[in-house]
């Protein structure tokens, strides 16, 4: 038996590789990597970060919630049908494909495939390709509950994940203010991938006991499948510094994921709620992202151009400038003792002791700190700072 079991925990890991859900958002995470350089060459002439940042990050940040949220979902006994993540994986592959990753919460994509199983089951609707055949789901009701609980649970990781990176991922983009002036803008565009293993009707694993799996649709044996839950995410922020927004943005996104969860529960007494708890989740999610993104076109520029002294947009990794703790929103006031007001006279003055560069930063408090680096001769020539202009 147990024999048995390993050799269908390792078919269904297979199956990871055979959806092209999988392939596409790496394809796309590696897209997006290419688009941001272009676009800080084109501001900055230089890029930030490297091109394949994106994809390396895809998978990087998400290993300990996979493990965690695939062992729940087994020992809970979640089942789910193969419909529903042939569903789930075209209606997430065509916002992944669209750039829209405005609606890439996967709260959205699985409450569009319930939608569409539900559809499909109402209209008698059916479509084969290749071995595949897709029906509607007569189950879709029952299928809801185990469905809100994965997901919520994602859409909680979703949250976490934006809290933990979502500023180190905030992309400078120069623009003009409404006084006309070069300000800087921040756009934070990923793509993450939880592989979840979950349960689903087959013929290799018996029920163990009456509550396990806790869902049967019917059979009496099941199967395990490793399919791709991917995460788009997409946030810009002008008003805002990054390291204050996205964190509050993130515990809203979390908090989403949780009142899914638990207004989910209530499913085992009125089961209609389970539906009623995805859709309302998508909402909300899609309200969260709506309200962000409404406040931070109000107001004045978070990064902008001073009367006095030089503002910082961004600072490149390894740089003199991040050895010295420079961060993105503080203003740079004096060089080496001089004053200075703009790029020109940053790197003048910079020019002036070229071996020690001594700095005189406001930072976010409009507290005055004092900095200062030896400057190598394979250092960067412009100390790694990327300043409004």
């Amino acid at each position: 038996m147990w024999q048995e079991i390993g050799l269908e925990l390792l078919k269904g890991i297979s199956k990871l590789f055979i959806n092209p859900l999988f392939y596409i958002a790496i394809l796309f995470a590696i897209l997006l990597g290419y688009v941001r350089v272009k676009r800080e060459r084109r501001s900055f002439r230089t890029r930030i970060l490297w091109g394949w940042t994106e994809m390396k990050r895809m998978f990087a940040d998400i290993w300990i919630f996979a493990v965690i949220l695939s062992v729940l979902s087994i020992g809970i006994g979640l089942t789910v049908t193969t419909d529903w993540i042939a569903t789930y994986s075209i209606i997430s592959a065509i916002l992944v494909m669209l750039f829209m990753y405005q609606l890439g919460s996967p709260i959205v994509a699985a409450a569009l495939a319930i939608g569409a199983l539900w559809i499909g089951y109402e209209t008698n609707l059916t479509f084969s390709f290749l071995t595949f055949d897709w029906f509607g789901e007569m189950n879709w009701m029952q299928l809801s509950l185990p469905v809100a609980l994965i997901i919520g649970a994602t859409v909680i990781v979703e949250g976490l994940l934006i809290s933990k990176t979502g500023a180190e991922s905030a992309s400078p983009i120069l623009v003009k203010s409404s006084r006309g002036l070069t300000a800087a803008s921040y756009l934070s565009k990923r793509l993450w991938m939880i592989p979840l293993l979950v349960i689903v009707p087959g013929d290799v694993i018996q029920e163990f006991s009456p509550y396990w799996p806790q869902f049967s649709f019917g059979s009496e044996s099941f199967g395990l499948v490793l399919f791709p839950v991917v995460i788009g995410f997409q946030q810009k922020t002008r008003r805002s510094l990054p390291v204050y927004l996205f964190p509050k943005l993130g515990m809203s996104v979390a908090a989403v994921g949780l009142g899914t969860v638990i207004l989910s529960i209530t499913a085992f007494w009125f089961p209609v709620m389970a539906a009623i708890s995805l859709a309302i989740g998508a909402i909300a999610r899609i309200g969260v992202w709506m309200n962000f993104a409404i406040k931070e076109r109000q107001g004045n520029h978070a990064v902008a151009p001073k009367d006095s002294g030089v503002m910082i947009a961004g600072v490149l990794p390894d740089s003199p400038a991040e050895k010295m703790g420079l961060v993105i929103g503080e203003c740079i006031r004096r060089v080496n003792g001089q004053t200075v007001s703009n790029e020109r006279e940053l790197y003048e003055a910079i020019q002036i002791n070229a071996a020690h560069c001594r700095l005189e930063i406001l930072d976010h408090q409009g507290e005055v700190r004092l900095r200062q680096h030896v400057i190598y001769r394979h250092d960067h020539h412009r100390l790694g700072l990327l300043v409004v202009r």
